[in-house]
């Protein structure tokens, strides 16, 4: 079942999952997936790098 957005404008038909990925240097990426399962799995592939000092998932309102 869908969330309720606030403006029900219709425009999402599901949520979607921003993945922030944490950089070493002080520098962030994020980027957007519609399926939680495939932003976890970006996540935790992310972590594998000597680089990344943080990976989190969040939904989008």
């Amino acid at each position: 079942m869908a969330k309720t957005l606030k403006f029900n404008d219709k425009r999402r038909r599901h949520l979607h999952f921003a993945v922030t990925i944490k950089y070493s240097d002080g520098q962030t990426f994020v980027r957007v997936y519609p399926d939680e399962a495939r932003a976890a799995a970006f996540a935790k592939r992310q972590t594998k790098s000597p680089v990344v000092e943080r990976a989190s998932v969040q939904p989008l309102d």
